[in-house]
């Protein structure tokens, strides 16, 4: 008898350590980004100080990383601009550290601070980036879907997110990407393209057909792309 009731003793006590509570969790997290960046204001910005103007901003690749805004015109929109091209718009080219990655979180921080520095008009804020700014593009896209007028990745891609690709279909995008990419499967963009398509989203995709891994250089070089980015508007 004194077995039996040790045995059902022991038994319940397996029983309550196995048993499974339903919890929840609720806090916040901070976190210290610093992003240095280029800033390029239009012709006719001291001028008129009551106008409002678009923002672009332009997340790099994986190879300008570092401390060294220099780096940042190799490529993209700071390219052009030390080329002499002009934007009717602020251009924001940000600069990520060694030896990280675009935190999407502090992406937007910085926006919502050059919106608060400067004039912009905040139903016209572009996101755009090339290979490791195109994934940063996607990443900060989704997590603040409701801040930009138009984004544009190029090479880049959103991983599993286009699970949740209706979370962007209100969203003007356009893709771009080289069809023989060996470091960015274009798959990436395509499958992206598809979930958005699928959806309803006014999304476009270019794929060059004979191009590789730079892409950007004929995307930001086609003013049909610069153009169809400031129709855009929230």
């Amino acid at each position: 008898m004194k077995r039996l009731f040790l045995f059902a003793f022991l038994s319940l006590g397996l029983a309550r350590a196995g048993e499974q509570t339903a919890e929840e969790f609720k806090g916040s997290v901070s976190v210290e980004v610093g992003y240095r960046y280029l800033l390029s204001l239009p012709d006719g910005y001291q001028g008129d100080v009551a106008k409002k103007w678009p923002l672009v901003v332009f997340l790099h690749g994986a190879g300008e990383r570092g401390s060294d805004l220099e780096m940042l015109k190799k490529h993209g929109p700071p390219k052009l601009i030390a080329a002499g091209q002009k934007f009717d718009a602020i251009i924001a080219s940000l600069q990520c550290p060694s030896g990280q990655i675009w935190n999407s979180h502090g992406v937007k921080a910085l926006t919502d601070d050059l919106i608060k520095k400067h004039r912009v008009d905040v139903d016209r804020v572009y996101l755009t980036g090339l290979s490791m700014g195109g994934f940063g593009t996607w990443d900060t896209a989704f997590d603040y879907p409701q801040t930009h007028a138009a984004i544009v990745p190029i090479c880049g891609g959103a991983g599993v997110q286009w699970l949740i690709a209706d979370r962007l279909k209100h969203l003007p995008i356009w893709i771009f990407h080289g069809a023989k990419d060996p470091v960015v499967e274009p798959a990436l963009s395509q499958k992206m393209y598809n979930a958005l398509k699928n959806g309803g989203s006014d999304v476009k995709l270019t794929l060059y057909p004979d191009l590789m891994h730079d892409s950007w250089t004929a995307a930001y070089g086609d003013p049909a792309l610069w153009e169809w980015l400031f129709q855009q508007k929230l």
